[in-house]
């Protein structure tokens, strides 16, 4: 994969410093910029070259290089020789399992999803927070042939997809706020109609009980999500429920999908505080 289609990708926000970081004498610079070069990886970006993690990260190759090397050393990356290229080494799929092993509730919902997904005929996601995008960390799916191709670490658009929308929905005013911001920031052109897009989930989540995304993340799915709160100091959480066109519609999924969907949750709203 190029430069440029790492940058074009639609989840891919690059490697900003925060803003007062420079001012923030607790913020260790080095270590930001190493563990940017590892966001840059992902579905559809397994291996990397230097120059593709440099003008992704928008640093120096020289500086690329060194962070390439070091994290090499430390196994964090893989370093393919014949192919002059980097992939996720050992310790990174190691932290990413830890990660996900510690999250006791993927074990708490997985029935619930699944069965949603059975009575469906659709996929069902668990998803988190990833900077101004939604991670899965949970995916089931029903018996349809045909099913959207998303697992457990897909990452996906925060404002367009449902999942997303959902998660919006139920977050922090506060937070709220620090996403429209930056959503603002990184496309102005774009931020009026995605506005209106979340304002509008925010909007439906508390009328229907589920945000929707019907063509808006991707022209040929359609999705419904709803947010929680899992409790037990983890942050908002949201589960989707789509499929591509050809297998679901809008009508199906809010008429028999929505209230098996809104049922499931709420067995998991608070469950971890329990």
């Amino acid at each position: 994969m190029s430069a440029a289609e790492i940058l074009d990708a639609p989840d891919f926000e690059g490697a900003k410093e925060p803003d007062g970081a420079k001012e923030d004498r607790h913020f260790v610079t080095a270590l930001a910029r190493g563990l940017s070069v590892l966001a840059c990886f992902g579905p559809g970006r397994a291996s990397l070259a230097n120059h593709d993690i440099a003008a992704a990260c928008g640093l120096p190759r020289s500086t690329v290089s060194r962070l390439t090397y070091t994290l090499t050393k430390l196994g964090y990356l893989q370093h393919v020789a014949e192919a002059g290229r980097y992939r996720l080494g050992h310790a990174a799929i190691a932290l990413g399992s830890a990660a996900l092993g510690g999250l006791d509730l993927r074990g708490i919902a997985r029935p619930r999803l699944r069965a949603v997904a059975e009575a469906a005929n659709a996929s069902v996601g668990l998803g988190v927070r990833d900077g101004l995008g939604m991670r899965y960390v949970d995916c089931q799916r029903g018996p349809a042939a045909i099913s959207l191709n998303l697992d457990t670490g897909a990452r996906i658009s925060l404002a367009r997809s449902a999942m997303g929308r959902a998660y919006v929905a139920v977050c922090a005013e506060r937070e709220r706020e620090a996403i429209y911001a930056a959503l603002a920031a990184r496309d102005t052109a774009a931020w009026p109609a995605l506005r209106a897009g979340l304002d509008r989930a925010v909007a439906e989540h508390r009328e229907i009980g589920c945000c929707t995304s019907f063509g808006d993340w991707q022209e040929t799915v359609c999705a419904i999500a709803v947010g929680f709160h899992p409790g037990g100091g983890l942050p908002p959480m949201a589960v989707n429920c789509g499929a591509p066109r050809v297998v679901t519609d809008p009508g199906f999924l809010l008429e028999v999908a929505r209230p098996k969907l809104i049922a499931a949750v709420r067995g998991l709203d608070g469950v971890m505080g329990a």
